[in-house]
C-alpha cells in the first residue's frame, strides 16, 4: 500500500514537472523582454527539473541514484536564482531596455 502512494506522489511530481516545462517554455517564447522572459527560464529550471529528479528519486528507491539526483536538485535549487539575477543585471548594466510597458526599474532607481 505504501509502495502505490509513494509511485503516485512521484508520478504527480513528474507530471507537474512536465507543466512546469511547457508553461515556463510557452513564457519563454512568449513573454516581450529579456527579463521576463529570465523569469520563465527560472520557472522551467526550478519547478521542471527539480520536481523531475524528485520524482525519479521517490521511484528510485533509496540508491545511489536518489542521492545523486537530490544533490543535484539542492545544487540546482541554490545556484539558478543566483546565476538568473547576476544575468539580469549583466543585461541592464550592458544598457538591454525594459519592455516599454515596464511599470518600474529599481536598478535605475538606486544608481546615483
Amino acid at each position: 500500500m505504501i509502495e502505490l502512494i509513494v509511485q503516485a506522489f512521484a508520478y504527480l511530481f513528474l507530471a507537474v514537472s512536465a507543466a512546469c516545462a511547457v508553461i515556463g517554455s510557452i513564457g519563454m517564447v512568449r513573454f516581450p523582454d529579456v527579463y521576463n522572459r529570465i523569469h520563465a527560464q527560472t520557472v522551467v529550471v526550478v519547478g521542471g527539473v527539480i520536481l523531475a529528479m524528485l520524482g525519479v528519486s521517490l521511484l528510485e528507491g533509496i540508491s545511489i541514484y536518489t542521492l545523486k539526483a537530490l544533490s543535484i536538485a539542492i545544487f540546482i535549487f541554490l545556484t539558478s536564482p543566483v546565476a538568473s539575477h547576476a544575468i539580469a543585471r549583466a543585461a541592464h548594466k550592458s544598457g538591454v531596455k525594459l519592455w516599454p510597458k515596464s511599470v518600474a526599474d529599481k536598478l535605475a532607481e538606486e544608481k546615483p
